[in-house]
Order: C-alpha cells, then structure tokens, then sequence
C-alpha cells in the first residue's frame, strides 16, 4: 500500500486549473492596434497616390495620314474577294438603293483570245534539214567610249579661289594595275602658287603619285582676296581621277647572253 501510494499516476487526475486569460488579451490588444492603425493610414491620412485601372485602347485607321492611306490601299489590293465582288453599275448613283447587279471581273479586262488550230493538220514528219540558209545573228559591237582624260578636283576651300590652270602632262604607270583615285592637302599662297602638297590617299603606284604631286605643284590659280589667316594660306584637298590617258613605263628588254 505504501509502495503504490508512492508510485506516481501516468494520468494527472488533478482538477484543472483555471485558463490563463493573457492569449485572450494579446489577441484583443493586437485587433485594437489594427483598427487604430487602419483608421490611422485610411482616415486621417489617406493615400495620395492611387492606381488606376489601366484604360482600354483602340486603335483607329483614319485616312488623315499617308501610312495609314498606304496600309488601307495594300489591304483592297490584297482582298482576294475583288475577284468576284458584287459592284455597283457605273450609271446608277450612290444614294439609289436599288437593284444591284453583279459585274464579273472579266466585263473590266477583256481576255486575250487565242487563234483555232487549223482544220487539216499536217501530219508529215519535219525535215532535220529544212532548205535556205540559217540567218546568223550578229551582235552589234560596243562603241568604244574613247579616251578618258585625268581630271583634278578641289575642295569647296580652294574652289573659292577661282579655276585652276595646269600645265600639259603626261602620266606613266610603273604597273598594269589600275591605279586608285589619289588625294593631296595643298596649301594655295595670295598669288595663287601651291606652296604646299602633302599625300593623304595613294593611288597604289609611288611613281604615279610623284607624278601626280609635280602636277598639282606646277598648277596655278587665278590671283584673288586670300581669306586672311596666320599663314596667309588658304588649305584644301585635291582628288586626282585617273582615266585612261594613263600610259604604261616602257621598260628595257635586257640582252640574252649568247
């Protein structure tokens, strides 16, 4: 009896004690919060800012603009019911309402009509060697477009200066590649002399290039109101075109040795 009185319960057969009330509490405080907040941020501040539904678009076709004019004209040209379309006759007017007849799109394109065949065929089997001679067709030679001079142009700089005279010249190639157009930054002085001419484009040959550049520095201007600078020198940029006045170094056949 002892023993047992001692051994403790697996259940607590206790009474139970009285249920604490501070959930109960925290769960009524939390709500009042909310409610003071709520009227806190709805009420006595309310949102300034508030997002609106996004408005409905739509998307008219007016003929007030040249693309939507081009979009209506490529949609009648690809409306593939024009081919058998129900139009109004050209005499009757748009506001009669009448009867409207159909107009086939053959009334508006006559068609091509081809010839009959012939009521006796002739069923012979044709010559491999048909008698008269075969006509040769010739093609007409190209007219040669004769000979293109070398021409000089200058820039809008030395254009102002008046025209420019050269002296006769002729231009030999050192290679049979033709030769690139050629550009040069000269400086023209107030009598109209070409002080200056430096290479900024080759035309793939150097001793054309020397030749080109001899060409400009010998080249004269009319003597005109210089705009004045520092240098008293008026720059600019000459382009040589080369036609095909350009002739080829003749070049020493060396003897062969016996």
């Amino acid at each position: 009896m002892n023993a047992s009185a001692a051994t403790p319960f697996i259940f607590n057969w206790d009474r139970p004690r009285r249920r604490n009330l501070s959930i109960a509490g925290l769960i009524g405080l939390s709500f009042l919060v909310h409610i003071a907040g709520f009227y806190l941020f709805q009420v006595v501040y309310p949102p300034t800012i508030s997002l609106l539904p996004a408005p409905q678009r739509v998307n008219l076709i007016a003929a007030n603009s040249e693309q939507a004019v081009t979009f209506l004209r490529w949609i009648d040209a690809e409306d593939p019911a024009l081919a058998s379309t129900t139009r109004r006759p050209l005499r009757m007017q748009r506001r009669e309402i009448g009867k409207v007849e159909h107009v086939p799109s053959y009334l508006a394109t006559e068609p091509q009509l081809k010839q009959p065949p012939a009521q006796v065929v002739d069923l012979r089997v044709p010559s491999a060697q048909p008698p008269g001679p075969v006509q040769m067709i010739r093609r007409r030679a190209a007219e040669s477009s004769g000979i293109q001079p070398t021409r000089v142009t200058f820039s809008s700089e030395l254009r102002q200066l008046g025209d420019a005279k050269f002296v006769p010249a002729t231009f030999k190639a050192s290679t049979t590649e033709p030769p690139q157009n050629a550009q040069f930054r000269v400086a023209v002085d107030s009598q109209g002399v070409i002080r200056y001419c430096f290479p900024l484009n080759s035309s793939g040959d150097a001793v054309l290039d020397e030749q080109a550049r001899q060409y400009l520095a010998l080249c004269r201007f009319q003597t005109l109101p210089v705009p004045s600078n520092v240098e008293g020198l008026v720059w600019g940029i000459a382009t040589i075109e080369w036609g095909n006045d350009v002739g080829a170094v003749e070049t020493k056949q060396t003897p062969t040795a016996p």
